[in-house]
């Protein structure tokens, strides 16, 4: 099966393979049932989620963090914060879930080609000043969050957003600089 190594950024639906023993369903806890449950509709059959699910507790608080900061009904729209996931996880190098945040965006948004184009070129390729200014914030932060400033906000604000939209923009980028090192340390995207 070839790895994400030699196929590079895809909006196509990835699988994902553990580098570690994941939970046997069959012999799982009560509480690990609960917190596959919790966590995301198809936890129960995806590797990642029986993988971290052996730490019970540490799925559950990164659940609700999730679920929380991506599907929460405040502040940024579902879009923008899909569009930073997508750029972190394309400076991370996580074709996993830049595919899966690029498909979210997309149904959002409807902008297909400019996700095909920053998966293909990257986060510099051309694109709407205000995915601009969100693009190059989660880059900024992924990259180096102490290099943020005042001037940077300056640019979103610039282009509508407000503090609560800032913060989960920041949210977003945050959550995904944990969860493409999760991925990419526990296990790699595969094709289907």
């Amino acid at each position: 099966m070839p790895s994400t190594h030699d196929f590079g950024f895809t909006i196509d639906t990835l699988d994902w393979k553990a580098w570690a023993p994941v939970l046997d369903l069959a012999r799982a806890t009560p509480d690990e049932i609960k917190v596959l449950e919790e966590s995301h509709p198809k936890a129960k059959v995806s590797p990642y989620y029986l993988l971290l699910v052996q730490e019970a507790e540490v799925l559950r608080q990164r659940s609700k963090l999730f679920n929380t900061i991506m599907y929460g009904p405040r502040g940024a729209s579902r879009a923008d914060r899909e569009l930073a996931a997508t750029a972190e996880s394309r400076v991370n190098g996580c074709p996993y879930c830049a595919s899966v945040h690029a498909q979210r965006f997309v149904q959002m948004k409807g902008d297909r080609e400019l996700m095909l184009r920053l998966l293909d070129e990257g986060v510099r390729t051309p694109m709407p000043s205000k995915q601009r200014a969100i693009v190059d914030y989660a880059v900024k932060l992924g990259a180096t969050p102490s290099a943020a400033n005042a001037e940077d906000l300056a640019k979103l604000r610039a282009e509508g957003l407000d503090d609560a939209e800032i913060l989960d923009i920041t949210l977003s980028v945050a959550m995904f600089a944990n969860a493409n090192r999760l991925m990419q340390t526990l296990g790699e995207a595969v094709r289907p």
